[in-house]
């Protein structure tokens, strides 16, 4: 019998380690949570890592608690790619916490991860969002809103909540027209009222401050951002995509279009294409260091 060799791994090169439920805050006496994917060295000699670029996830969830795992098998891959990436929860509007507790959340997480860089092996200068349907909705109003005392807790006071890019996919840019276009889909008057209070009255002037394509606001600096959406969404018109990246431009924001041909809300939208296409528009927006495969 012949034994094979093969070589060990001592920089544990293509290893990743999923660090899961991670408390970043509590809120309301809830404990908020996310999950990282980092290299597995970080484990056991955190010290012989560069700091890598920081990859922030938020799940879409109709803006309840999004489920921390639903897209880390395919968020490995941007840690081979060179990032640190965390998937974060947020406060659950059907359970009584309205706009704009989900946004805090988000900002509360970055500056979290900002004040434990050095544990996670991140680069606090360069920071990503990214965000699917309600989650790319909260996604692009935290990078609008950076550092904006309305929004930001207490928690990591010493911390910025500023990105340096942003993806969102089938994002809501304009709150009231998205309900108004999904009128049909099961829960939506509820969500309303636990979103934006019992009054309607008060509606439209809550669903303007949480939508993306009215807090752009002139002369101001803001990340680039990687805008894209399914033609044949169900739930959030595609036109906001165009709406969104038409005002962008126009603000001289570097915005960046991509529309999915066919694709609904989530389902069939999802493809080898779009995540390269996240890739590569990373690749530009992000300073990445070689790594081990």
């Amino acid at each position: 019998m012949q034994i094979k060799e093969l070589t060990n791994n001592p920089t544990l090169a293509g290893q990743v380690r999923l660090i899961e439920n991670v408390t970043y805050a509590a809120a309301d006496g809830e404990a908020l949570h996310l999950s990282l994917l980092v290299p597995w060295l970080q484990r056991h000699r955190v010290a012989e890592l560069a700091p890598r670029p920081l990859l922030v996830f938020v799940q879409g969830s109709s803006w309840q608690r999004p489920t921390l795992g639903e897209e880390i098998p395919q968020l490995v891959q941007y840690v081979h790619q060179g990032f640190v990436v965390a998937t974060v929860q947020h406060r659950n509007a059907i359970e009584g916490h309205p706009f704009p507790a989900f946004l805090q959340d988000v900002k509360t997480a970055i500056r979290y991860l900002r004040a434990h860089a050095a544990q996670y092996a991140i680069d606090p200068h360069q920071v990503v969002l990214w965000g699917t349907s309600s989650g790319g909705n909260a996604a692009l109003l935290a990078a609008l809103t950076a550092n904006d005392p309305a929004y930001r807790t207490a928690d990591y006071p010493d911390q910025s909540d500023q990105v340096n890019a942003v993806v969102a996919c089938f994002a809501p840019t304009d709150v009231a027209d998205t309900f108004a276009y999904t009128q049909h889909v099961p829960g939506s008057d509820l969500l309303k009222i636990c979103l934006f209070g019992q009054d309607p009255a008060q509606w439209p002037a809550k669903m303007k401050e949480m939508s993306p394509l009215y807090r752009i606001q002139p002369g101001q600096t803001y990340p680039a951002f990687l805008l894209l959406h399914g033609d044949a969404d169900q739930v959030v018109p595609y036109h906001e995509m165009e709406d969104m990246a038409t005002a962008l431009a126009a603000a001289g924001v570097a915005v960046e279009a991509v529309r999915v041909k066919g694709a609904d809300h989530e389902k069939d939208f999802w493809s080898p294409a779009v995540y390269q296409t996240v890739a590569d528009f990373l690749a530009r927006q992000i300073k990445l260091e070689p790594t081990a495969k």
